[in-house]
């Protein structure tokens, strides 16, 4: 006791832990360490898996029938977000080069109120794209779902993935799972706001979609009549 009756810290005793609360705290370590390399490890291959298939320069990037613009958030004004628009604008680049004879948007249309694919195709047609050289996919509610319709629905078997570098692993492994010869470019910049966010997503992502692939195989929420836009143009 100190001269004015306070307990120092070096007076308090902690009791031991018994071995039975020992064993917990050493499985709920191991646990938190596998669920840790559950996340890093399907991360890191597909990065390093992919990285030769990704493209900067859409001058350089193989021709494909099709290339696949993947949905993201648009405004309540029905302007697209800023990374959507560079999504659209890349797509766009590669269709004036001709890279691609046609666009497949797909994207989230789950509410009447709100319609991503319907955004990008006025953003592409007001950029020179005509109509006809669209395809919308109303059920793109997610990279599985778009990569899985994509092959069953709409016949894609080659195809330019569009959409920044972050997602471009992911959306190229699936298309690779889905039977689909596919290479990316990389839409727009490095260094969104929130973009280690987006990255952390990612990761966690990388490791669903491992398991859904190899485990789960699920189908999307929608499947739909085949359209097949590969013969559209033969």
């Amino acid at each position: 006791m100190t001269p004015n009756g306070l307990t120092t810290p070096r007076a308090i005793s902690h009791p031991r832990l018994g071995r039975p609360a020992r064993r917990l705290l050493g499985f709920g370590a191991a646990s938190a360490l596998l669920a840790v390399l559950a996340a890093l490890v399907p991360a890191t291959y597909t990065f390093a898996r992919y990285q030769d298939r990704i493209y900067t320069d859409p001058s350089s990037i193989p021709s494909a029938p099709v290339a696949i613009v993947f949905g993201a958030g648009v405004w309540a004004n029905g302007e697209p977000s800023l990374m959507l628009a560079d999504r659209i604008d890349a797509a766009v680049e590669l269709y004036r080069r001709g890279k691609v004879r046609r666009l497949l948007m797909t994207g989230d249309n789950g509410q009447a109120d709100y319609n991503e694919v319907e955004v990008m195709r006025r953003y592409a047609i007001a950029r020179g794209v005509p109509p006809d050289r669209i395809n919308l996919d109303h059920a793109g509610f997610r990279t599985y779902d778009s990569c899985y319709r994509a092959r069953a629905i709409f016949g894609v078997t080659r195809a330019i993935l569009v959409t920044q570098r972050y997602h471009l692993p992911r959306a190229l492994y699936l298309a690779n799972a889905f039977g689909i010869d596919a290479v990316g470019l990389k839409a727009g910049r490095d260094d969104y706001p929130r973009q280690s966010y987006y990255d952390l997503r990612e990761e966690a992502a990388l490791a669903v979609t491992w398991y859904e692939v190899h485990v789960l195989r699920p189908l999307p929420r929608y499947l739909g009549e085949p359209i097949d836009l590969e013969r559209q143009d033969e």
